[in-house]
């Protein structure tokens, strides 16, 4: 009996982990690259600097190998990422933000982020809420216009 109540616990656990860990998930109406030239545009347009840009396809194509169009760009806001470091700096493991932009099986676009709330939790961070909030509406703003919904 005890055995069994760990063993599920342990799926419980295991399972509440992974959907905290989720993306959130965007379609865009834009390829790959459109999509990530129009996220890079939008953070150059609120001063967000765009610490990298890694293409996963080229990246495959030089070992030799094929995969569907994939980059994903990474980007920083000092005055957001640095409080929540200071709380936490493992939390620097997650940072800058990554968007990472990929062309699924059926070919449609996506675009995706690891939910600010998902790190907040990841990471026991208490007491920053107003920066999570921030961080959030900026994510879902900046994947928005990227993606060609609005934003």
């Amino acid at each position: 009996m005890l055995r069994t109540l760990v063993l599920v616990m342990a799926t419980a656990l295991a399972t509440a982990s992974h959907a905290a860990d989720k993306l959130v998930v965007k379609e865009s109406t834009r390829s790959v690259k459109e999509t990530a030239d129009a996220l890079a545009q939008a953070l150059q347009s609120k001063g967000i600097k765009l610490v990298a840009r890694v293409d996963h396809a080229a990246g495959a194509k030089s070992a030799g190998l094929e995969m569907a169009p994939s980059e994903v760009l990474m980007f920083g806001n000092p005055k957001l990422g640095t409080p929540l470091m200071q709380a936490n700096p493992e939390i620097g493991a997650d940072l800058p933000m990554k968007v990472l932009i990929w062309q699924d099986a059926g070919g449609k676009v996506k675009i995706g982020y690891t939910a600010p709330d998902a790190l907040k939790a990841r990471y026991g961070i208490a007491g920053k809420d107003e920066v999570f909030a921030a961080m959030g509406k900026a994510l879902d703003g900046l994947t928005a216009a990227a993606a060609g919904s609005g934003g």
